[in-house]
């Protein structure tokens, strides 16, 4: 396994939650109503597992080193790749704004965090289809099998720091629950 495939991997799993945002974003649209508990988990999935895990590996860890090889970070794939990453976390912040008015049921907000989250999925399913297809066809070519196999011990070293031994399975589980509705 390769630190790409790694990331490939993860992509997997946001994708599974991707697809229970869009389910939760079209019950809302079609009810009016908010399941917040599947939204705090869906919002604590976000920020801890897409945010803190994955896009923390690939901020502080293969886009540094992709740099090294001479991989503009302003001008070019990891410069868009990063506004993306802010551009989730604003869309994730909106979300997690909107809550306690959504639980109070207005329905402008409610109508809002649904847009939001329709917005979040289309955002990051773009954002993987660019990883996926791009950026890390792209760091394959660059990295030697010594830079992937540093970059996955790198990897190995942020979970266990950033979030704790055993929380990427506990997103891995939350993920699949999640999809199952």
């Amino acid at each position: 396994m390769t630190a790409t495939d790694d990331l490939r991997h993860e992509h997997k799993i946001i994708l599974v939650i991707l697809d229970a945002a869009d389910r939760e974003a079209r019950s809302i649209n079609a009810t009016g109503k908010v399941n917040m508990a599947t939204l705090n988990k869906m919002v604590d999935f976000c920020r801890v597992f897409i945010d803190r895990c994955h896009h923390g590996k690939e901020e502080e860890y293969l886009f540094p080193k992709m740099e090294e090889k001479g991989v503009a970070r302003e001008q070019g794939p990891i410069g868009v790749i990063l506004q993306e990453h802010e551009a989730g976390r604003q869309r994730v912040k909106a979300i997690a704004a909107s809550l306690p008015q959504a639980r109070a049921g207005d329905p402008q907000t409610v109508a809002a965090l649904a847009a939001n989250l329709e917005a979040y999925g289309a955002l990051l399913r773009a954002h993987i289809d660019k990883e996926n297809n791009v950026l890390f066809p792209m760091a394959d070519r660059l990295l030697s099998p010594e830079d992937q196999q540093g970059l996955l011990q790198a990897f190995a070293r942020h979970e266990a720091q950033e979030i704790g031994p055993g929380v990427h399975e506990k997103y891995h589980h939350l993920a699949h629950e999640l999809a199952r509705g």
